[in-house]
């Protein structure tokens, strides 16, 4: 006659950690048959029988330090004993856990919608599962939500679409200077600041990384050419805008609460003097044209000191547009 083998016997750790992840397996599932549970650990059935006895007398002492019915777990015994099924009918020290507000919840899932449009979360199931699980733990219903489309969707789709297929990406793309280029582009990585989102991607006309802003191509489409770079055979720069040296310097006066939003302008081992309330630094550009868009977004917290060619450009710029403002007010 064959011996049934019995199965190795757990040491204290090796059950403790055992019983922490059976309990959310039984919670999440709600109903579960002892041999489906098994199957899943990897242990003797009889195990999960002499665990799911252990736990339906653990739980956490009340006010009195007295343990109380409600104070303990609890299954379906009859279903347990009779059909071999496991229903916890219970549950304890877990509805007074810390949750997320139905508020935040909702917030937490509006920034996984749209981070699950990005290319390089080309495998959405496990954003979308999360998503279902801040659904679930929240302290109520977080309430149905949607992101609104951007200019930018359609291309996202397509540089999603060129990352799947692992083709190269083409389009028109208008420069800083005006300029306007067709470029063909392995798609590397898109990345946001403020409100705009850039593609950074090997540059096949000038045969290095560029950055492009979204909103500054045209005429997107997928090739038939297969890729030659991908995110894993290029090391991409923390910066989003690398420097060159044809890049224009300009000293600038800044908040020291706002400095940081210059990081990615402000070369390494840059000078920097500290005034009252602010620093004194110095940013690199390609052009003036890109500096007039850099200190719009910095309108009270950030000055130009010098050049006098770069103080003129910023201040021409600046009154032309609120002399627009004065034309529509008259």
């Amino acid at each position: 006659m064959a011996r049934v083998k019995k199965p190795k016997p757990m040491h204290a750790q090796e059950k403790l950690t055992f019983l922490l992840s059976l309990v959310p397996f039984l919670i999440e599932r709600e109903r579960v048959s002892v041999a489906e549970v098994a199957d899943h650990f990897g242990v003797d059935a009889e195990q999960i029988r002499e665990a799911v006895r252990l736990i339906a007398v653990s739980g956490v002492p009340g006010e009195t330090s007295t343990y109380q019915y409600e104070d303990l777990f609890d299954i379906a015994w009859d279903d347990f004993e009779d059909n071999d099924q496991i229903v916890l009918t219970n549950q304890v020290a877990l509805d007074d856990s810390p949750r997320f507000s139905a508020r935040e919840a909702a917030a937490l899932i509006a920034g996984l919608q749209y981070l699950s449009a990005l290319p390089e979360n080309a495998d959405r199931t496990a954003v979308a599962s999360l998503m279902t699980k801040l659904s679930r733990g929240a302290s109520a219903q977080p309430s149905p939500l949607a992101v609104e489309d951007t200019g930018s969707d359609a291309t996202l789709a397509l540089i999603r679409e060129s990352v799947t297929a692992g083709t190269q990406l083409e389009f028109d793309y208008l420069g800083a200077r005006g300029t306007r280029e067709r470029r063909r582009v392995d798609p590397l990585r898109v990345e946001s600041m403020d409100a705009d989102w850039y593609l950074r991607g090997w540059d096949h006309l000038r045969g290095a990384v560029r950055t492009f802003r979204l909103d500054r191509i045209s005429g997107p489409r997928v090739s038939e050419q297969p890729i030659s770079h991908s995110a894993g055979d290029v090391t991409l720069p923390d910066s989003l805008f690398e420097s060159s040296a044809d890049d224009l310097v300009v000293t600038v006066d800044v908040l020291n609460s706002a400095a940081a939003l210059l990081a990615d302008y402000i070369p390494d081992g840059a000078a920097r003097e500290q005034l009252e309330g602010r620093v004194r630094t110095t940013v690199r550009v390609s052009h003036y044209h890109g500096l007039k868009r850099l200190m719009a977004g910095m309108s009270g917290v950030a000055t130009v000191v010098e050049p006098a060619e770069a103080r003129r450009v910023v201040a021409e710029w600046a009154a032309a547009g609120a002399a627009r403002y004065d034309g529509d007010a008259s």
